[in-house]
Parts: C-alpha cells; sequence; structure tokens
C-alpha cells in the first residue's frame, strides 16, 4: 500500500528508462488498485505488464469494496496476486478462498500468482504440503496450466531475514515434486515458481543463480526503480522461464 498516481507515474518514468536494457525476462508490476489505470498507462507500447495485488472470487454483485477479476481485466492488467501472505495473516484468507479467488482470476481471463509459504521454519515442508493440496492441487490439468506460485517464507518477509539459496531450492523443489504428483511432470517443470521474501539486487543473483528457481516476487525493494532496475537486468535470468514479479507491498512497482 504504496504511492499515488504521482508517485506511480514518476516510478514508470525512471524505471522504464533502466528496463531497456533488459529483454531476458518477464516482468509484471502489481500496484494498489487506485494505480492500475496509471500503471496500464505508464507502460502502453512497453513490454512490462501491469497486474493488480487481489480479486474478489465473485463476478459481480453486492460485495461492496470488492474488485472483481473482470474489472481488473478490462483496465488493461494480465496478472494477479492470490493468497499473498499478508492477505493470509491480515484478511483472513485460506487455503479455500484462495483456491476460489485463483479459479475466479483464470476465468477473467488473468494470470493468478499464487502464494503459497510457512510461517515458522520448523514443520515447513508440512506447512507448504497442506497449502498445495488445498489451495492448487483441487485445480483442473487445464487451470493449473495457467497459473504461476510464488513462494514466500513469511518468517523472511520484511524481516531483513533470507531463507538461504539452498533453503529456497529445497522448497521449490517440494513444491514441483507435490506439483507432479498431482498433474504430471510435464506441467510441474513448465509451471513458473517464484521466490519472495526480502529480496534484493544483493541477494537476487544467488537465488537465481538455483536451477529451481524461476523468478523473483519483489515487495520493498521495489519501491526504488534503481533497486528495482538492478534486480531485473541480472545476467543470471534464463530467459527460456523466469519472471520478475514486482509485488509491492509497498510499492512501488508499483506496486505500488
Amino acid at each position: 500500500m504504496h504511492k499515488d498516481a504521482a508517485g506511480t507515474t514518476s516510478f514508470f518514468e525512471s524505471f522504464r528508462a533502466l528496463d531497456e536494457r533488459s529483454d531476458n525476462c518477464e516482468i509484471v508490476i502489481c500496484p494498489s488498485f487506485i494505480n492500475l489505470e496509471t500503471a496500464v498507462r505508464a507502460t502502453r507500447g512497453t513490454r512490462i505488464q501491469v497486474g493488480a495485488q487481489n480479486l474478489c472470487w465473485a463476478t459481480e454483485g453486492a460485495f461492496t469494496g470488492e474488485v472483481s477479476g473482470p474489472m481488473i481485466r478490462a483496465l488493461g492488467c494480465s496478472h494477479v496476486i492470490v493468497g499473498h501472505s499478508e492477505r493470509r495473516k491480515y484478511f483472513g484468507e485460506t487455503n479455500e478462498s484462495v483456491l476460489e479467488k485463483t479459479v475466479a482470476a483464470i476465468d477473467a481471463g488473468l494470470t493468478p500468482i499464487v502464494c503459497v509459504g510457512e510461517h515458522e521454519k520448523k514443520n515447513a515442508g508440512k506447512a507448504l504440503m497442506e497449502q498445495i493440496r488445498y489451495a492448487i492441487a483441487a485445480l483442473s490439468h487445464e487451470q493449473f496450466a495457467r497459473i504461476v506460485i510464488a513462494y514466500e517464507p513469511v518468517w523472511a518477509i520484511g524481516t531483513g531475514e533470507t531463507a538461504t539459496p539452498e533453503i529456497a531450492a529445497a522448497a521449490h523443489c517440494l513444491i514441483r515434486g507435490q506439483a507432479e504428483s498431482s498433474f504430471g511432470k510435464e506441467a510441474a517443470n513448465k509451471v513458473r515458481i517464484l521466490y519472495g521474501g526480502s529480496v534484493k539486487p544483493d541477494n537476487a543473483k544467488s537465488l537465481m543463480a538455483e536451477p529451481s528457481i524461476d523468478g523473483l516476487l519483489v515487495g520493498g525493494a521495489s519501491l526504488d526503480p534503481v533497486s528495482f532496475g538492478a534486480i531485473v537486468n541480472l545476467s543470471t535470468y534464463r530467459a527460456s522461464r523466469t519472471s520478475s514479479v514486482s509485488y509491492a507491498k509497498a510499492r512501488v512497482i508499483e506496486r505500488g
């Protein structure tokens, strides 16, 4: 929940010039709802895509304060974040509601970035498997082919503590293994799994050096266009499968 329309415009004015140096990763920027239109306008004619930070599971109706997938899509957005840890922590989102929102996003023609992650290091595998079982494995094969998964260890978000590349890689392998059990090896190999959790320019390269990590979900570091640009322009990105998503908790990036 950062930046107004003017701040969003200023961010993109700076970031667009930095982004012109990189064409080896997919970039999605997810601002707050009130800045989506500004972001779409600012990225017109570029390869930068825009997404929302949340959506309602319903298409329309008496849901005061909510925003639906079709509304987001109509603005020109391509993605939406679903089940972010802060939505789970502060707004009571459950695995069941995450599943409903994921399906709603797909039905609206959006690509859902579905977030999973443990709150504590202890029993991390068990927590991840439960989230995947109820929030992802219940999708159809066709629906699963439309999503991106983001692994965010909650204990590493906003704390300055980052999962080591080895810890992150192990979690990604677990997630991909569970995906293979539910949807088959080919589908599991194709799904992109991003890492999010105190990602910064100084640790992004080592994280992206892990073959199991396909991209990054960037929070606070995306508030500054120079900082986010440094992450986007990493030479370690694998062009065939990598996404760099700024999530904005703050935002700049609008997530911004």
